[in-house]
């Protein structure tokens, strides 16, 4: 059984969500960034953190990969053309709409108060607009991949989610139907829950 470490308030809804989508069993350990919890499983105290047979993955991304892979779900199979596109997408969003949030957060509240930048928020808030409409060309049918629930449908809804609550631009139409969706699925509402 897994064991899934951070508040679902955090990038651990993601590989919450995702196991939820797959119905896996898990236990999940709601604790706070560099708790003393987070410390004693990555040595930044980051989370999440996903606990298999005594050993920890950190990094809501690679944990996402590895249960998509493993359970075969979610995910286009490695090594082939559609995976790489899916990587692609996978990498977009980290680059262009959950990096400008991070560092608005690390601005906000994450560093030393002496080390923020509150100005910096006017040229993410720019960058992650700009990528918004980037994003709404990528989408392919009811996903981002298509048909089909990927792994960059989890990431682009939490971004999307994030970037809502801490006012950052809103979603063009066919974006914020997507969003809607995407929202409404059991399995994110019952991973909220957690």
């Amino acid at each position: 059984m897994y064991t899934l470490v951070g508040t679902a308030k955090s990038r651990a809804l993601r590989p919450l969500w995702l196991m939820q989508e797959l119905g896996l069993p898990y236990a999940h350990i709601a604790c706070a960034p560099r708790s003393p919890e987070a410390l004693r499983l990555s040595p930044t105290g980051k989370l999440p953190a996903l606990i298999e047979d005594g050993l920890a993955l950190t990094d809501s991304t690679a944990i996402l990969n590895y249960l998509a892979d493993k359970h075969g779900a979610f995910t286009a199979p490695a090594g082939t053309m559609a995976r790489a596109q899916q990587d692609s997408v996978t990498q977009f969003l980290l680059d262009e709409l959950d990096a400008p949030l991070w560092t608005a957060a690390r601005h906000s509240f994450v560093l030393p108060e002496d080390q923020r930048l509150p100005a910096i928020k006017t040229s993410l808030r720019w960058e992650y607009t700009r990528s918004l409409a980037r994003l709404a060309a990528r989408l392919q049918g009811p996903f981002l991949m298509g048909d089909a629930m990927t792994i960059p449908d989890i990431i682009a809804t939490h971004c999307l989610t994030w970037g809502a609550a801490i006012k950052f631009a809103a979603p063009e139409a066919a974006l914020a139907d997507y969003l809607a969706r995407m929202q409404s699925r059991p399995a994110l509402l019952r991973a909220m829950a957690s």
